[in-house]
């Protein structure tokens, strides 16, 4: 079985669907795929991660959504990677990003805005609606934390005297809720 485009963003919502259950399976049925298929697609980009022979890094990217239509490089401290971007059908205006180092190991790999952060009102805070950067750029005070699994992030800033936290899953938001408030 081959594994391409619609394969790479089932893979990519059983892991939102960790957080975000509700707007995942929305979207099965809006792109006509099961739960069965959803499984099988993150059984088999997890097989394809430890098969010995499969293509690894960046190298796996490319083999599931072909080349990169953004190939540039951006420093990172005193190292330069390569910056890849893919459009995908399921999150039109953004782009799935992956920073490679030298070797074409993968040091990230989420959801950015390719025209660069936009600075969405609090009202526009709606689940894959916004990327990291977005709430960076409206929220200057925010502060990014480890999130609690592989490609999750924290995003806790403050809006009206509230504390509130941003869930993302590879960079795209899934959630809005209130943080504890000790945390500013």
């Amino acid at each position: 079985m081959a594994f391409g485009v619609r394969e790479f963003e089932l893979a990519l919502l059983h892991r939102m669907r960790d957080v975000n259950a509700e707007k995942v399976e929305e979207t099965l049925g809006l792109i006509g795929a099961s739960r069965a298929e959803l499984r099988e697609a993150h059984a088999h980009w997890t097989r394809l991660a430890h098969a010995p022979r499969a293509p690894k890094g960046a190298a796996a990217l490319r083999m599931a959504l072909g080349p990169p239509p953004y190939r540039g490089r951006r420093a990172a401290g005193s190292l330069t990677c390569d910056v890849l971007r893919w459009p995908l059908p399921t999150w039109p205006g953004l782009a799935y990003e992956a920073l490679a180092g030298p070797g074409g190991e993968l040091w990230n790999q989420w959801f950015v805005r390719p025209s660069g952060a936009a600075t969405p009102a609090f009202a526009d805070l709606v689940p894959w609606g916004c990327v990291v950067g977005d709430v960076g750029a409206s929220f200057p005070d925010a502060v990014q934390i480890d999130g609690p699994a592989p490609h999750h992030w924290t995003v806790d800033f403050r809006h009206d005297g509230r504390t509130h936290r941003a869930r993302f899953v590879y960079g795209l938001l899934q959630r809005l809720e209130r943080a504890p408030s000790r945390l500013f």
